[in-house]
This record gives structure tokens, C-alpha cells and sequence, in this order.
């Protein structure tokens, strides 16, 4: 596909989600199942080797495997993808950009050097060099909460005036203040936040979301998305209610019990029963019990009844 602009990428983006067997090797044929499964819902893009794909814990093998398979299926489906070249070796990660560009994905993510926080000089070094690597395609800048270097508005307008190719990026988010001040220091930018804050997102200037609640459903996460454009105060009631539910039954995995947030991203599509993939991680991380997820399944019915067929 052709290189996607800031103003292409926008809506609801599924991610991949890795399939682990007992003896820790990736099921790549439920993979494929996996992948066929979200193409078939439409959804507005797929992109892999974020957190929930555990882009850390992949060999090269494993990782060229990945990249290849989404591409060829989505080329054939024609639905736009992204592919995750983040990792925590710079050198890593530039090898993977390299291997990657020839698949013709949409845009490229990749994460900051992790080892130890870049200075600003190192982030724009770091990103001319992959920027370079991946031309034509355009980079995705993915600063997650837990980051070593988690970026400020100012960080986004120092390297959109260094003018390095960054299309996008992926947040935690923030207040209104937060995103005027995005707003101001990179209009163009395709500015991506966590799903189960999009419906509030778009209404403060977010374009979409490489979405959580599309782990729950991917159908579903882009039924809403849909209705944020049609109905807005429809999606924002859905909007309290997802929060509610993630509030209540979901973070406390992470705050109470210590569980990473790729756990929960597999538990929640364990809860919303779409896929084959299951809440197993690989080594060393630790997985939800798969005994967790029907009573869990039960209470997100009751409240987010939208995310399950219908009796």
C-alpha cells in the first residue's frame, strides 16, 4: 500500500495479539485465524508488535514471520496496516525498520531507546536514523505510560521542528489544557490515545485510537467509533460505561495484583471471546488464569452488553 499521511490515519486500529503455546512457541495458524477474524470486521486498520503483541520477546524469525503474514493479508483484504518495529535496542530496531519497508506497510511504529532516557538531541538522532531507514514510509512515535522518556507537548514540537518524518503518535493522553497544547506544537499530526478514552479524545482533538477496547472487540471497538461521528452523546454514555468497567474489573490487575499490561490486553479478548489467542503470555511475564475470564465475561456482559451478540 502507499505510505500513509497524518490526515489518513485516523479511527479504530486493532492489534495483534500473539498466540503462545505451552511450550512457548507462537501458534502462527491461529495467528492467521486471528487476523482473518479482524479483517472480516472492517476494521479502520490493523497494526502489529505493539505491548499487546510483545514485540520485546520475538526473535528476528519470529518477528520477520509476523510482519510478513499481516502484510500479505492485508494487502489482499486492502485494509491499511502498520507495523511495530519497536524494541529495546536502538540497533534492533533499525534492523527491523530495514527488513520491514519493503513489505509496504502504511507507517512504521517505533518506541524511544528504553535502556536509559534519550535527551532531546539523542530522540532526534534516533529518529532522523530510523526515519531515514524506513523512507518513504513515515514513522509512528509509540510513548507509552511506562516509558523511560515519557514526551511533552514541547518533545512534540522539537521534533516536529527538527523535521524528522514522524506522521503519528500514540499517548497516554491528557486534559483539555494537554491537548490544546498538542494542538498547538504539532497540528498535523495524527494523535492517537488510549481506547477506552477516544469518544472524549475526538471531542478534544484525538483522531483514533490503536485501541484496548478493540482487544475486548474489534467489531465492536468500531461500531463505536462509528457512532462517535453520528452520535456523540450515544458514544460518550458507551464511553462511561466502558471506564466503568475497565475501572472496576480490569485496572486492579495491573494496580492490585501486578500483572503487565499486555495480561490484560490478552484477558480482555479472552473476555470478549472473538478469538482463539488465550491470556498466555511468554516467558518470564505472568498470565491471567484462564479461569478468571467467565465470571469476568458475565460482568462485562451486564455492562457493556453492546460488545456481545445478541439473544
Amino acid at each position: 500500500m502507499n505510505p500513509l499521511k497524518a490526515g489518513d490515519i485516523r479511527g479504530n486500529w486493532a492489534t495483534l495479539l500473539v498466540p503462545v503455546n505451552e511450550d512457548e512457541s507462537i501458534d502462527f495458524s491461529r495467528l492467521a485465524d486471528e487476523i482473518d477474524l479482524i479483517l472480516s470486521m472492517r476494521v479502520d486498520g490493523i497494526y502489529s508488535n505493539g505491548t499487546a503483541g510483545e514485540f520485546y520477546n520475538q526473535t528476528e524469525d519470529e518477528f520477520d514471520r509476523i510482519s510478513l503474514l499481516l502484510a500479505e493479508k492485508c494487502g489482499a483484504a486492502g485494509i491499511p496496516f502498520q507495523i511495530g518495529c519497536s524494541h529495546m535496542s536502538p540497533v534492533l530496531s533499525l534492523e527491523r525498520i530495514k527488513r520491514t519497508v519493503g513489505l509496504k506497510p502504511g507507517a512504521i511504529q517505533v518506541a524511544l531507546p528504553d535502556w536509559y532516557p534519550p535527551a532531546s538531541d539523542e530522540i532526534i538522532r534516533f529518529l532522523e536514523v530510523t526515519g531515514a531507514a524506513a523512507a518513504p514510509v513515515g514513522l509512528v512515535l509509540y510513548n507509552p505510560p511506562h516509558a523511560k522518556k515519557r514526551l511533552t507537548p514541547l518533545d512534540f514540537a522539537v521534533i516536529s521542528a527538527a523535521g524528522v518524518p514522524v506522521v503519528g503518535c500514540k499517548v497516554a493522553g491528557g486534559d483539555a489544557e494537554w491537548f490544546a497544547a498538542m494542538k498547538r506544537a504539532v497540528p498535523d499530526l495524527s494523535l492517537f490515545v488510549p481506547g477506552h478514552t477516544l469518544a472524549t479524545g475526538l471531542r478534544l482533538g484525538a483522531h483514533g485510537a490503536y485501541s484496548n477496547v478493540a482487544c475486548l472487540h474489534p467489531g465492536a471497538a468500531q461500531r463505536w467509533y462509528r457512532t462517535m461521528l453520528t452520535d456523540p452523546a450515544s458514544a460518550s454514555e458507551l464511553e462511561s460505561r466502558i471506564r466503568q468497567f475497565f475501572r472496576d474489573h480490569i485496572t486492579p490487575y495491573i494496580t492490585e495484583r501486578h500483572y503487565s499490561n499486555q495480561a490484560v490486553d490478552k484477558l480482555l479478548a479472552a473476555i470478549g471471546g472473538w478469538s482463539e489467542v488465550e491470556t498466555r503470555l511468554r516467558w518470564p511475564y505472568r498470565s491471567v488464569d484462564p479461569g478468571d475470564v467467565l465470571p469476568l465475561r458475565k460482568t462485562c456482559r451486564e455492562i457493556l452488553p453492546e460488545f456481545f451478540p445478541q439473544p
